[in-house]
């Protein structure tokens, strides 16, 4: 009786402290909701800060007429959506290898990997290596630099070695080789660490700016981040942006306009990651055999 109200106290204690964790989290993206709809002369006064005052929603019709938004918005759509699904063909398939005890000079392979993670390339190094490849001014420079990461491979080669031996054996038995069993048996049975590493990367590559900061050089090629930095950073409301998209209200009140445009361009992750929630807990055993 004693240890069930222990146990009840704790999980009250528990939800509280989570409930306060999660508050602390929303309440800034509130505070921008209730910016963003409000008037000029409040947000100028700063004095908005859970609820609108002088509800005008015209930052979000002048925001969407923007060409030049959209466009950012389109790149960042690609390079994300590119770069993760390169991300999990070259992170899955070396993964696999390293899984593999048959696979010729893994150890060595995972050590080189394994250094490359706690001596991460430089920057010059990396820049002169792009230059190199022609990839300057172009969308792969924000692409391939960050395809395949020692970490998401450490995660991936782990979940792959929990799958039973017994499977892919039978597998074999059944016709396929090594490619076969990597396809076929090996992928769909990992959809929990592909979303969880998917997720990751892309929600790292939607967030990255700096890397088009240094190898783009043409702005119809800036991501949404990049926009978002001068915007706000940089105080360059104007940048890229038509000003007769705008009222003369929302030209003196870029704390509107800069609102505004930090929850346009979060959206996207915030619809996408309801949609991969559900494989972050792995619910059913991956392997029916023992070893």
């Amino acid at each position: 009786m004693i240890r069930e109200r222990s146990d009840t106290i704790f999980q009250w204690i528990n939800g509280i402290i989570m409930v306060i964790v999660s508050l602390t989290m929303i309440a800034p993206m509130i505070h921008l909701l209730a910016i963003s709809l409000s008037s000029s002369v409040h947000a100028e006064a700063r004095v908005v800060y859970l609820w609108p005052k002088g509800f005008n929603v015209d930052v979000y019709k002048s925001l969407f007429a923007m060409g030049d938004m959209w466009r950012a918005m389109g790149v960042s759509v690609w390079i994300t959506v590119a770069g993760t699904l390169l991300c999990l063909a070259l992170t899955s398939s070396v993964s696999f290898c390293l899984a593999r005890p048959q696979m010729p000079g893994r150890t060595l392979l995972t050590r080189l990997i394994l250094f490359s993670f706690i001596f991460p390339a430089p920057l010059i190094p990396t820049f002169l290596v792009v230059k190199n490849l022609g990839l300057i001014n172009t969308l792969w420079a924000l692409i391939i630099p960050s395809a395949l990461g020692a970490y998401y491979v450490f995660i991936m080669r782990t979940f792959f070695r929990s799958i039973s031996n017994e499977l892919i054996e039978a597998s074999k038995i059944d016709g396929c080789g090594e490619l076969g069993v990597f396809i076929r048996m090996v992928l769909p049975m990992s959809k929990p660490v592909l979303a969880t590493i998917a997720l990751f990367h892309a929600v790292s590559q939607w967030n990255s700016y700096f890397g088009a900061l240094i190898y783009i050089r043409s702005r119809h090629l800036h991501p949404l981040q990049l926009k978002l930095r001068s915007l706000i950073v940089e105080g360059d409301v104007n940048s890229g942006m038509d000003a007769s998209n705008f009222d003369v209200g929302s030209l003196q009140a870029p704390e509107v306009i800069k609102a505004a445009a930090i929850l346009f361009s979060t959206l996207p992750i915030l619809i996408v990651y309801p949609m991969l929630q559900k494989y972050f807990v792995k619910g059913a055993m991956l392997g029916s055999l023992k070893e």
